[in-house]
């Protein structure tokens, strides 16, 4: 299989991707784990602007956390900024901030599973593995023709042909070949769409010379069915008095923990097992509002205004905190943030 197409159509169109600038194994580890859930143009947005705060392992190690959420927000599952956190520390700790070449080290540290091993290794390091995440598993089953389902299996056999040189025999940089595959699954060779006209490696491709690339990976039955999003109305109460807010911190095991909020209600759920937030039976009559979405969730927020004792005649169970609006430099939740900017439109 010749590469060099490959290769280059991916160094002309997506070399300007900020981590794959001056590449560093600090670097590759940030963007790696950003990247999980992730899509690329929102993490080009937050990538140098972390690296700003922290430059390096050690600075990452001695952050509060505090101060990693608000340096993290915007980019969501914030489980993944407490685990790179981690990584840092143990590699301070234990490997002098060193990073491991060892790939099974690599494993033992707390955070770093296969996949991100394997894209230290191959991207951060130029050595040969490959970083199988679901673009790699479709594209190198399509590429081989491969008919195992979609999963641990898959992305076993993936492996044990890439170890044994049956696929990618003899590249000249893992790290371009990494980082091309990852290219091709996000543009041409989608899930549900495969645009092989375009592609680089379509004479290639076993699948589309059978002309059924789309059959590819296997899919099993019940993993055909898409997830149903359930649709949530929250009611977002701002309670103002002069030049703070009234919030309120998220706790462990909550979306966005650690994080503050306004409070917050469910006014309507198409999920009754839904408890990241009390429901209320209130009617209100909202200044404006705005949507926005967490994991499987399609959510409307409602923007109510009232005053502490209007509040509290509501609520009396409610226990928060006053703070004071800092803008991003505040651990306001993004929600939150779109709230008090929608109602300072509306006052101004």
């Amino acid at each position: 299989m010749k590469l060099d197409k490959l290769l280059n159509w991916s160094e002309k169109e997506f070399s300007f991707l900020p981590w794959r600038k001056n590449r560093t194994l600090y670097g590759t580890l940030v963007s790696e784990i950003m990247l999980q859930q992730t899509t690329v143009g929102t993490v080009k947005n937050h990538f140098e602007r972390f690296l700003v705060t922290f430059p390096d392992l050690f600075q990452l190690a001695k952050a509060t956390e505090e101060e990693l959420l608000i340096a993290w927000k915007g980019l969501g599952y914030y489980r993944r900024a407490r685990n790179l956190k981690k990584i840092a520390e143990t590699l301070v700790q234990d490997h002098k901030g060193e990073f491991p070449k060892d790939p099974s080290i690599l494993m033992g540290i707390p955070g770093i599973g296969p996949y991100t091993s394997n894209a230290l290794v191959g991207i951060g390091m130029d050595q040969r593995a490959l970083a199988v995440d679901a673009n790699l598993e479709r594209v190198i089953a399509r590429l081989f023709n491969i008919k195992i389902e979609k999963g641990i299996k898959l992305q076993k056999e993936i492996h044990a042909l890439f170890s044994s040189k049956k696929i990618f025999p003899r590249v000249e940089s893992y790290r371009k070949l990494n980082e091309a595959l990852m290219d091709l699954g996000r543009t041409y060779c989608q899930a549900r769409k495969a645009s092989c006209e375009l592609c680089p490696l379509k004479k290639d491709c076993t699948s589309f010379q059978k002309g059924d690339p789309l059959l590819l990976p296997l899919i099993k039955d019940f993993d055909k069915k898409k997830a149903i999003d359930h649709e949530l109305t929250l009611v977002r109460v701002l309670v103002i008095k002069k030049d703070k807010i009234l919030v309120y911190q998220k706790k462990k095991g909550e979306w966005l923990e650690g994080q503050y909020e306004v409070p917050t209600f469910v006014l309507e759920s198409t999920d009754n097992s839904l408890k990241q937030y009390p429901h209320t039976h209130h009617e209100f009559e909202g200044l404006m509002t705005f949507k926005t979405g967490i994991t499987k969730y399609s959510i409307k927020n409602t923007i109510v205004e009232m005053n502490e004792t209007q509040f509290k005649r509501l609520f009396p169970e409610f226990k928060g905190e006053w703070r004071t609006v800092e803008g991003k430099t505040s651990n306001l939740s993004t929600a939150t943030l779109k709230a008090i900017d929608g109602y300072k439109k509306l006052k101004s």
